[in-house]
């Protein structure tokens, strides 16, 4: 059979390739501990399952759900973000569900690119980042992220001719592989770059909770305290829409898989400038007609509930995080301390420092630990290796020990 060749750059999914690795390590026999997905080993909340499970014996919820049935849940979205932001958002227009962040981000380039424009994408970054612009026919110019700029893309050495092809940036803080965090002052910077280039900025927010309490200005999540609004929202991991203040060119990402452990549940939202989101929802409304309503109510209650369980996730991951970092650190791997999200980039010692789908996949068949090689992210991405904290201190710990035994 002949296919299309938009699936020629989608040959390689560090995810998928990953997969296949540790089930040829389980039918091998392997003891497998996976630290290669940053899937939540936590569960949802109690308020938030029941909110799903009173939903199933409403035939009322069994239906196909259009927009106009979102409106609850875009309601719940918007005033989530206006508690937690201090900016005001129209859940009419400027808030658009969705099935996961990463359909959001993996189909807004359709409604943005023209085949043969570039996107201007983070390197490392998120596989789905790069896999929606192939498919809309886009080229993409890759973004260095490097440890001495602290992670962060360096606008003016964007060549001229790739910015006048170009139509979007994607940026993603905290970020997802290397941890980092970008001020306000970055983001402020990227706004005014995009509109001097007219470009549409996206921002994909899926950690804006996962920020630990011994980072540089970061605070526990939650409602902001009353009478220090502003003060509290100078500390966070910021928004785009703080450096957008009037929507301008920007759309922004969530997702409830990070916050709530609702990874499975794939729910999330979009919020942004009102053409923008028509647009995403333009090409929305020819894939899908939403997710089961149950879901939406489950997503309501996260939103508008109790908080708390997502300040016990966030010290959750911060106590892995310590754990496995520390036992890293003394077995003579030095890598730094993550100040957010639920991963530890990892610089690769020698022999591996140029190779690290090899380190991945000599490591699991040797020793059951599954990790995501850095090249997997992006060529930036090479000589490093990310694990995800989604397993127990003492799991984390072992998996230490059987690294350990590997290198040696």
């Amino acid at each position: 059979m002949q296919f299309s060749k938009r699936l020629k750059p989608l040959g390689f999914n560090v995810f998928a390739d990953m997969d296949r690795a540790k089930s040829l390590a389980i039918a091998a026999g392997k003891n497998v501990i996976n630290l290669s997905l940053g899937s939540s080993d936590l569960p949802a909340a109690a308020h938030i399952t029941d909110a799903i499970a009173n939903s199933l014996s409403d035939s009322k919820t069994h239906g196909y759900l259009l927009f106009n049935g979102t409106k609850s849940f875009r309601e719940a979205a918007a005033i989530w973000y206006e508690q937690k932001f201090g900016i005001s958002v129209n859940p009419e227009t400027e808030v658009l569900p969705l099935i996961g962040s990463q359909e959001g981000t993996a189909h807004l380039p359709l409604a943005v690119l023209n085949p043969g424009d570039f996107a201007l994408l983070l390197d490392p970054g998120y596989p789905s980042h790069a896999g929606g612009v192939y498919l809309a026919g886009g080229q993409i110019y890759p973004m260095p992220l490097l440890a001495e700029n602290q992670f962060l893309p360096v606008f003016d050495d964007i060549p001229q001719a790739v910015l006048a092809q170009s139509k979007m940036m994607v940026l993603s803080y905290p970020h997802n592989p290397t941890t980092a965090i970008a001020p306000l002052a970055f983001f402020e910077k990227a706004v005014a770059f995009c509109r001097e280039h007219r470009l549409v900025l996206v921002h994909d927010f899926p950690y804006v909770d996962l920020v630990f309490d011994d980072s540089v200005g970061a605070v526990p999540p939650g409602a902001p305290p009353s009478g220090n609004e502003e003060e509290y929202r100078k500390l966070m991991a910021p928004s785009i829409f703080q450096a957008d203040r009037d929507k301008s060119l920007s759309i922004e990402f969530f997702t409830l898989s990070k916050s709530y452990n609702m990874g499975g549940f794939r729910v999330g939202y979009a919020i942004g400038n009102p053409e923008i989101i028509e647009a995403l929802r333009q090409v929305k409304a020819v894939v899908d007609f939403n997710q089961y309503l149950g879901i939406f109510n489950g997503a309501i209650a996260a939103l508008t509930g109790p908080q708390d369980t997502v300040k016990t996730s966030v010290e959750t991951f911060r106590k892995r995080r310590d754990v496995f970092v520390h036992a890293l650190q003394n077995i003579g791997w030095e890598v730094p301390i993550p100040p957010a999200t639920m991963y530890v980039w990892a610089k690769l010692p020698e022999p591996w420092a140029l190779d690290s789908v090899k380190f991945c996949t000599q490591l699991i068949q040797s020793t059951g630990v599954a990790a995501s090689p850095g090249a997997g992210f992006g060529k930036s991405g090479e000589g490093y290796v990310r694990f995800a904290l989604v397993e127990s201190p003492e799991i984390l710990a072992e998996a230490v020990r059987r690294i350990a035994e590997f290198q040696n």
